[in-house]
């Protein structure tokens, strides 16, 4: 038997298309979508194809910057291909549901668990334990921890017969934005201790000069994004706890370890700035930072229950089980949570002590290096007491570029390396900065040197006018992305902060 085929009429071919039956290549770039725009601002009347909405997504990713050359972020570009595939399997997983998932819940006990002695959380009293919660990262478990602060000052307030309205909480000036929203968002007066040129972190006697009996607590930095300094949490403790006994109050201090609390335990284990500290009520660290997870994790986590007040934990039992809940949010993946567990046991002591310990030589060696041109003047510390970065400035004040030039013609070059100014009262100061991270080889740094010099060269043979030309240009191109912006709702940043520096 021989089966005939027929011609399809081109009247046929156009009704199968018109009922929605449309014909389309295998091959992504021989499609229609290709030809046509991607939809961006409204909902698209049909379907595509799953490859090759995955493919257009992903052209339009590879604009993007490259992670692994983006020297600008403290978060985490590299993480083993167990963790991945561990976080791919659960992604799924809702971790507000406790009684569906209560082993992903578990695994947020350990880690509470372990990061809480890592702080050396006090452990010999049943009554007293510490506590502690899983967040989105640092930004969340700040909010909470000022919260916790707010309301236990204004309890004891209340109980004093005393106005409550004028909560201020004291911090350094160059304190992460996060802190910020948290005092704007919970109606919290700021009371900054600005900083000084050659002192570019919180003065712990200016600090606690400001204290008085409205003070919520004060905030210590355990890694100033701007140079990676620790501040001083023993001195402030020691001035504070005379100051409170004087006054018969009970200012306490909040450690942002959010960068160095993963860092300092194993590098500077002598350093005393955490729950050993009689002050210290509270500390957050950020797990995707040098917690060595991909972003989403952060911990807060309190000396004991006396500081978290109970009238902020919400329990409820619509998931099938009771439960108590302390988040700004409900909903959250669980994956990350895991991812931070696998890291912890997967190194253990020994691990992140010696990736830290690396991480630290590689950001002394890029210092010493730098310093050695003579061009360049270094202003964050070394040796173990601050975080592995290096922030740096221009040493010849007198020349026709700045740093924000250098940072833009690196950028030519796939390196992502921010040029700022330093915080308030300091900001005729601009630095660059580059932090270490994990996946920062020597060779790596070796190549960045190379790629740093070459530009000063590049640099010092253009003329003022072609700097300026290039400036002018960047700068129309950041006006239009901000009228851009402006356009589709953009909203004007009132921070007292000129630049952002995560």
């Amino acid at each position: 038997m021989v089966f005939l085929s027929n011609a399809v009429s081109d009247t046929r071919l156009k009704d199968k298309n018109e009922s929605g039956q449309a014909l389309f290549s295998t091959c992504v770039y021989g499609s229609r979508w290709t030809k046509e725009p991607i939809p961006k601002y409204s909902l698209p009347e049909e379907e595509m194809p799953s490859h090759i909405a995955y493919k257009l997504i992903k052209d339009d990713l590879q604009l993007d910057g490259n992670p692994v050359l983006n020297l600008a972020s403290f978060v985490t570009t590299y993480m083993e291909e167990e963790a991945e595939k561990l976080m791919a399997e659960n992604l799924s997983k809702n971790f507000i549901d406790y009684e569906e998932y209560p082993v992903s819940v578990e695994l947020q006990n350990r880690c509470v668990n372990i990061i809480a002695r890592l702080f050396n959380a006090p452990m010999d009293n049943p009554e007293a334990e510490a506590m502690g919660v899983s967040t989105i990262g640092s930004s969340e478990a700040i909010i909470l921890a000022v919260l916790a602060m707010k309301k236990r000052w204004q309890k004891r307030r209340i109980a004093e017969g005393k106005p409550t309205d004028k909560p201020n909480l004291v911090m350094a000036a160059s304190v992460q934005v996060c802190w910020e929203k948290a005092t704007r968002y919970l109606e919290i007066e700021e009371k900054f201790v600005f900083l000084t040129e050659g002192t570019y972190i919180l003065d712990p006697v200016k600090a606690v000069e400001l204290v008085d009996e409205n003070t919520i607590g004060v905030c210590v930095i355990l890694g100033s994004t701007y140079t990676g300094h620790y501040e001083d949490a023993k001195t402030v403790n020691e001035l504070l706890k005379q100051k409170n006994e004087e006054n018969g109050w009970d200012v306490s201090i909040h450690i942002d370890a959010a960068s160095g609390g993963f860092v300092a335990p194993f590098v500077n284990p002598d350093l005393v700035w955490d729950f050993r500290l009689d002050l210290v009520r509270s500390i957050n660290v950020s797990g995707h930072k040098y917690g060595l997870c991909y972003a989403g994790i952060g911990w807060a986590i309190w000396k004991s229950k006396e500081y978290l007040p109970e009238e902020l934990i919400f329990n409820v039992n619509y998931l099938g089980s009771d439960q108590a809940s302390f988040t700004l949010n409900f909903s959250k993946g669980a994956a990350n949570v895991i991812s931070q567990y696998y890291i912890l046991i997967r190194l253990g002591r020994a691990g992140f002590t010696s990736i830290m310990k690396n991480l630290m030589e590689i950001a002394d060696y890029l210092a010493q290096k730098l310093e050695d041109t003579n061009v360049f003047d270094i202003l964050s510390d070394r040796n173990g007491n601050g975080l592995p970065l290096v922030a740096f400035k221009l040493k010849i004040k007198d020349i026709h570029y700045d740093e924000f030039d250098v940072a833009q013609r690196l950028r030519e070059r796939g390196w992502i390396v921010p040029a700022y100014t330093m915080a308030p009262h300091t900001q005729h100061i601009k630095l660059m900065r580059v932090v270490v991270r994990e996946d920062f080889s020597r060779e790596r740094c070796d190549i960045l040197l190379q790629d740093l010099m070459a530009t000063v060269e590049l640099l010092n043979k253009l003329d003022k006018d072609t700097i300026f030309k290039k400036r002018t240009s960047t700068a129309n191109w950041n006006l239009l992305k901000s009228v851009t912006r402006a356009t589709f709702g953009g909203v004007k940043n009132e921070s007292h902060k000129t630049n952002g520096v995560c």
